[in-house]
């Protein structure tokens, strides 16, 4: 077992007999995730009546003593760096930032620095209580690297658990609330309506999502009509949009639209075969949606309720710059 350690006893009482000691230990030591107790007992650092024990699925019984160590958070294996984020919200249990387009969330293949991640390891530093035993920020949701605004992460375990149970309910629990602009070519039919598509990797190509009829995963986009641009007889040439999710799939948004014929402005990966509408907007516009270089999509608004006081938090952001402009431009054209 590990020397630096935070020990906690426990005795199993006649309510919690035949419970899983996975479980268990989840009821009486919430601030340690489920996922985080269960590497414990399969490390060996918890104890049985003195004597370890690596089987998560044991049903514990009255009387039975169980002591948990909990070894000291490792130092995240991502390295920190100074990046400047856009601070909305923070105290001891979470921080709230609004994310600027092209900055990637998570390190992974081609962006192992510079991401999210990295800036929040050097800006929160010892204020990482750790997450799942590393002290490392508890992503619970991401945004793509081109789609701007509002995210919080987890400072520590117990805020990743409940954050994680809030974006997991997609707000079917009344605590989470989200919503995005977006500007899209052409208009969807209805003022309000919803899609309804599943979604999954496209075969022919795995770096991209697509409505499957076989295999996706159920998806759910509401969208609502919040203005139309440069009307004519055929209808709108764009739309701005406020969507909210039932579901979180990746690319959901861009690629919901896209299935409806309404593809998200800038977006050159589900969005290319509108090209030829480009050469409808004034030249100031087409010179900004130049500019713009990404997805006219932005996370305006974001609503949780706190993991430790319960208290229902809810931020807003305005457009980024560079999508106001553009937005502008087409209400002037």
């Amino acid at each position: 077992m590990s020397e630096n350690l935070n020990k906690e006893t426990l005795l199993v009482d006649e309510t919690s007999a035949g419970t899983r000691l996975d479980r268990f230990l989840a009821t009486q030591l919430p601030h340690i995730s489920r996922s985080r107790l269960k590497q414990l007992i399969k490390q060996g650092e918890v104890c049985l009546n003195g004597a370890k024990i690596e089987e998560p699925n044991y049903r514990v019984k009255p009387a039975d003593q169980i002591s948990v160590n909990s070894p000291d958070p490792q130092a995240a294996l991502p390295q920190a760096q100074d990046i400047p984020l856009c601070v909305v919200f923070e105290d001891e249990h979470l921080i709230v930032i609004n994310k600027p387009h092209g900055m990637v969330v998570h390190p992974a293949a081609g962006n192992w620095d510079g991401t999210l991640v990295n800036a929040l390891l050097a800006h929160c530093g010892d204020t990482l209580s750790g997450i799942g035993g590393v002290k490392r920020p508890g992503i619970v949701h991401r945004l793509d690297k081109d789609t701007s605004g509002l995210m919080v992460v987890a400072k520590t375990d117990l805020a990743h658990n409940s954050l994680a149970d809030q974006f997991a309910a997609h707000g079917r629990d009344g605590k989470l609330k989200r919503a995005y602009k977006t500007l899209v070519w052409a208009a969807p039919r209805h003022t309000r309506g919803l899609v309804n598509a599943p979604l999954g990797r496209k075969p022919n190509n795995r770096l991209k999502q697509a409505v499957l009829r076989k295999g996706g995963r159920p998806s759910v986009t509401h969208y609502e009509i919040l203005q139309h641009f440069l009307e004519s007889e055929k209808g709108p040439l764009l739309s701005l949009l406020n969507c909210t999710l039932e579901t979180g799939r990746t690319h959901q948004i861009r690629v919901h639209m896209a299935h409806i014929g309404c593809p998200v402005v800038g977006d050159q990966t589900y969005g290319s075969g509108f090209k030829t509408r480009e050469q409808k907007l004034s030249e100031k516009s087409q010179t900004l949606l130049k500019n713009l270089k990404r997805q006219a999509l932005h996370a305006y608004l974001l609503g949780f309720e706190h993991p430790k006081t319960g208290e229902k938090l809810v931020f807003e952001s305005d457009l980024p710059r560079d999508f106001a402009d553009l937005l502008n431009s087409l209400t002037d054209s």
